[in-house]
C-alpha cells in the first residue's frame, strides 16, 4: 500500500494542470469575485464580503479534485493496472486506501494554502485555529472520499467531468458559496442543509472570526464525516464491479 501511496503522490506533483486546478486558479477567481463584490463597499460590510469568499471558493475549489481522482482511475484501468494490483495479495480495501490517501495530503494542502493566501492578502481572520484545522481534515477526508467513489461509478472522463461540474459548481450556488443564503428563496435555504457544502461553509465563516463554540463544531463535522463515511462504503461495494470492467 505504502508503494501506491508513494507513487500516486509523485505522479500528481509532476502534474502542472493539478496545480493550475487546485492553487492558481482559485486564487485568480479568488482575487477577481472581492474586486467586483467589494467595490463600493468599505469597513464591515467589505470584511463580510472577504469573509465569505475566501472559505466559500476554498471549499468549491477543492471539489474539483475528483476530476483528476477519476481520469487517474479510469487510466489504471485501462492499462491494466487495476488488474495486475488485484492479482496480487493485496486486499480491495488497501488498494483503495492506497489510492485514496495521497489525495487528502493534496486537498489538505490546498486548503493551507488558500487560507493562507486570504490572511496574508486580505488579512482574513483565523481566530480559532483548531476548529478550522479539524474541519479542514473532515472536509478533505469526504471531498476525497466522494471522489474515490465517483472514480469506481463512472465510466468515462467526460461523465466525471460532467459530474463534478454539477457537484462543485452546482453545490457552490445551493450552498450559498457564491452569495449570503439569506438572499436565497427559502426552498434553497432549506435544501441546502442537506450539503456539506454549506456546513463547511458556515463552520469556516465562525473559526475564521472565532465565534464558534465548540457544541456547535459538532453538528457540520458530523455532516462531513457521514457523507465521507457513506462514499467510502460505495467505492468498497462497487469494487468488483469496476474490477470487472478493468483491462487484463
Amino acid at each position: 500500500m505504502r508503494s501506491i501511496i508513494s507513487l500516486e503522490l509523485l505522479k500528481n506533483l509532476q502534474d502542472r494542470g493539478l496545480i493550475f486546478w487546485m492553487l492558481i486558479l482559485p486564487i485568480l477567481f479568488t482575487v477577481l469575485f472581492i474586486s467586483v463584490f467589494t467595490t463600493g463597499t468599505e469597513g464591515v460590510a467589505r470584511e463580510q464580503v472577504i469573509l465569505s469568499i475566501v472559505p466559500g471558493y476554498t471549499v468549491m475549489f477543492v471539489f474539483f479534485i475528483t476530476i483528476t481522482m477519476i481520469a487517474n482511475f479510469i487510466k489504471d484501468r485501462e492499462l491494466g493496472m487495476t488488474a495486475r494490483l488485484a492479482s496480487t495479495p493485496l486486499p480491495p480495501y488497501k488498494y483503495l486506501l492506497g489510492k485514496w490517501i495521497p489525495y487528502m495530503y493534496i486537498v489538505f494542502i490546498q486548503i493551507v494554502v488558500l487560507f493562507l493566501f486570504g490572511k496574508i492578502v486580505y488579512d482574513v481572520p483565523l481566530e480559532q485555529p483548531f476548529f478550522l484545522l479539524i474541519t479542514s481534515l473532515l472536509l478533505t477526508f469526504t471531498v476525497t472520499g466522494i471522489g474515490l467513489a465517483l472514480s469506481l461509478l463512472v465510466k468515462t472522463n467526460n461523465m466525471g467531468i460532467a459530474i463534478t461540474q454539477v457537484i462543485a459548481l452546482g453545490g457552490a450556488v445551493l450552498s450559498g458559496l457564491w452569495m449570503p443564503i439569506d438572499m436565497m428563496p427559502s426552498f434553497i435555504q432549506t435544501f441546502s442543509k442537506f450539503l456539506p457544502q454549506y456546513w463547511t461553509h458556515q463552520a469556516f465563516q465562525q473559526g475564521m472570526e472565532g465565534s464558534m463554540e465548540l457544541s456547535e463544531l459538532l453538528l457540520p463535522n458530523t455532516v462531513l464525516l457521514v457523507y465521507g463515511i457513506l462514499a467510502f462504503t460505495i467505492a468498497i461495494l462497487r469494487y468488483p464491479t469496476f474490477l470487472k470492467m478493468a483491462r487484463g
